[in-house]
């Protein structure tokens, strides 16, 4: 079985002659991280002798540069290696973070080629991908496009943050096998988690202890999602091998547990830890049910130690206990002590299988001005996208990444639509504007682009229509799909007014409260709603807001053009809690509004990146207050963007 160390630190490949070092530990970091974990199968053979000795190189896209951020260590000799390496990125929600994987032949003393001999393939993806599928398997590409033969390579991602579950863990063994004909064996321990479709994968790989037939390994930190995806059943196959420089390592023996059995053996109240993973938490003071002396402070994480009994494991080999008539066993593994703390975490969420759902809805009031005029705010400009489209992909290109059926729902306000202008959703009367975005002037319309006079016994206004005009399905395919709709739809209708934003916050309301009743961590809605004016229907609008915050859903409104939006403030609880017109406070802070104008300078990532970073928080302090913990890891969900050319 190949062996290779996952070296932190130097970026420099270690060679298999070297000392074998420990997987890295998860730091505990206040900033949200991921691991990310790398196999390859069916790699190209570069090698006339032997095998290719594979190494990966992690590279992420800044500033339009790729930077290396670290590589894999190099194993020998193999095309379907299992890299011990765990790659760890930043994770930002509110950014499209890109990733280029990179997987070369490496020639020992002289490290990584970057000759296009040595090149075996890449792929590129994002970190939002990653995470919203949890496992990834694409095949490899070489350059110019060209398929790298059958290689895949698959990557698995899993959350580490000063939030996230950790369990620590120290184990020894006794009286081990003796692999070695002039010295003692030099033992390593490895855990495998064994997944439903019953493939393993690999969780932690101990250092080496040479010489030692009793070794006692350093104690490690593994997050309860990668040991054991969060369910203390799940089965656990832990190897103990005699290490051999050339990457031959002998078998000592195994044995299988679940995480419910090691913490059974070590004294735990099975109700005091079933509480943890139904989200209830660890108490914050006194001791667990029938656990003596378990104090937890109440500073910090919440975390548990547990000093009782240790308990050992029989290190199995089937072969010896097929062949010797009085085998007992190859040794033993204690378990000599466990630590863990758990509270659930956005990426928890996102990778138990919640759906980001995303909803936008775009003012389409007659203050916006004629869309044939290159001073609209609805002006179709050939080369450069409006303020609108801009706001609209900037923050649709993020959320995309987390639903898997990249549909979105779109829909208009403030105006009339065909084929006779029917009214849908609320009816409204007012005073009418026109011109660009700026205080009403004479009443009147625009219909396709040209001023209209209003007619008396037609002066409704629809507030919350499909802008691909299907009522029955508002939904269109991808952020294309949505841009495409909305410059269709804008020769078709009949720019009106006032902007009532209200009826489409009660309508994406309604659907979120369908989900609330199933008691899940299923879907999270998010409204963008892009307007060129302060809404009309504040009071209206603070009532709906107030009502929403007990929902799964979080409203982002951006503020298009040059109109005064200081008013629109209010809606945002950043200066104080916003209030319903009785009084009533929200329950969750879940507006963020932003003019454009303060990005219109920036990348066109700044927009998202400060619109959409309390998404996260809102999500958690959502599920937390309802209590819903995080569903099973779902099954991967193919996505054919992974998968094409770069």
């Amino acid at each position: 079985m190949p062996f290779a160390h996952g070296a932190a630190g130097p970026r420099a490949p270690a060679g298999m002659g070297d000392v074998p070092e420990p997987c890295p530990q998860a730091p505990l970091a206040v900033l949200s991280k991921v691991e990310l974990r790398v196999s390859c199968k069916h790699l190209l053979d570069r090698d006339t002798l032997n095998k290719s000795d594979p190494c990966v190189l992690l590279l992420m896209q800044t500033q339009g540069q790729w930077m290396e951020v670290d590589r894999s260590e190099v194993i020998k000799s193999n095309l379907n290696p299992v890299f011990a390496k765990i790659f760890t990125v930043d994770y930002y929600f509110e950014e499209v973070q890109k990733l280029r994987f990179e997987v070369y032949d490496s020639h020992g003393q002289a490290g990584v080629g970057t000759h296009d001999d040595d090149f075996l393939g890449g792929m590129e993806c994002t970190v939002g991908q990653i995470v919203a599928q949890k496992r990834v398997t694409k095949p490899l590409f070489l350059k110019y496009g060209k398929f790298a033969g059958k290689s895949t390579i698959t990557i698995i991602s899993e959350e580490i943050s000063g939030n996230n579950g950790y369990v620590e863990l120290a184990f020894r063994a006794k009286k081990l096998d003796d692999k070695d004909l002039f010295s003692k064996s030099d033992p390593f321990l490895e855990i495998y988690r064994i997944d439903d479709d019953r493939s393993e994968q690999l969780v932690y790989r101990t250092e080496v202890v040479k010489n030692n037939l009793s070794p006692i390994w350093e104690p490690f930190k593994v997050s309860l999602n990668s040991l054991c995806s969060c369910e203390e059943k799940r089965k656990l196959r832990c190897v103990v091998w005699d290490y051999d420089s050339r990457g031959k390592h002998d078998f000592i023996g195994e044995f299988f547990t679940t995480f419910e059995e090691m913490q059974k053996a070590m004294g735990e109240n099975k109700g005091y830890w079933a509480a943890m993973f139904r989200g209830r938490g660890v108490p914050t003071s006194g001791t667990g049910p029938g656990v003596p002396g378990l104090g937890v402070s109440r500073a910090g994480p919440q975390a548990a130690r547990v000093p009782v009994p240790q308990v050992q494991w029989d290190c199995m080999n089937p072969k010896y206990k097929i062949k010797k008539r009085n085998y007992k066993n190859s040794g033993v593994v204690v378990l000599l002590d466990l630590k863990i703390h758990r509270v659930y975490s956005f990426l928890d969420y996102i990778m138990g299988g919640c759906q980001i759902h995303f909803t936008v809805a775009i003012d389409f009031t007659a203050s916006n001005g004629d869309p044939r005029n290159s001073c609209s705010l609805h002006y179709i400009n050939p080369y450069q996208p409006n303020e609108y489209l801009k706001a609209l992909v900037a923050v649709g290109e993020i959320c995309q990444d987390y639903d898997s059926d990249k549909k979105f729902s779109a829909l208009g306000f403030g105006a009339r639509i065909p084929p006779k202008y029917e009214v849908r959703g609320s009816q409204a009367l007012g005073t009418l504007c026109c011109g660009t975005g700026g205080a009403c002037q004479t009443p009147g319309a625009v219909v396709g682009g040209a001023p209209a006079a209003p007619s008396p016994s037609s002066l409704q206004v629809s507030h919350d229509f499909a802008i691909n005009f299907n009522p029955d399905n508002d939904e269109c395919e991808g952020i294309q799909g949505v841009v495409e709709s909305y410059q269709s739809c804008l020769p078709k209708i009949q720019l009106y007014g006032p902007t009532n934003v209200a009826p489409i916050i009660s309508k994406v309301a309604r659907v979120a409260a369908d989900e609330e009743r199933t008691k899940e961590a299923s879907q999270y809605f998010i409204l963008l709603i892009l307007t060129d004016g302060v809404v009309t229907d504040m009071a209206d609008t603070r009532e709906a807001i107030v009502r929403a915050s007990y929902l799964p859903m979080s409203i982002i409104i951006v503020g298009v053009g040059n109109a005064d939006f200081t008013d629109m403030q209010i809606l945002d609880g950043d200066d104080g809690v916003l209030r319903s017109p009785k009084g009533e406070p929200v329950l969750r802070d879940i507006v963020q509004f932003v003019p454009f104008r303060e990005f219109k300078n920036a990348s066109p990532t700044a927009l998202a990146k400060c619109v959409l970073a309390e998404v996260p928080k809102q999500v958690v302090e959502y599920y937390s207050y309802k209590a819903f913990p995080p569903r099973c890891p779902r099954p991967p969900t193919p996505d054919p963007n992974l998968g094409s050319p770069q």
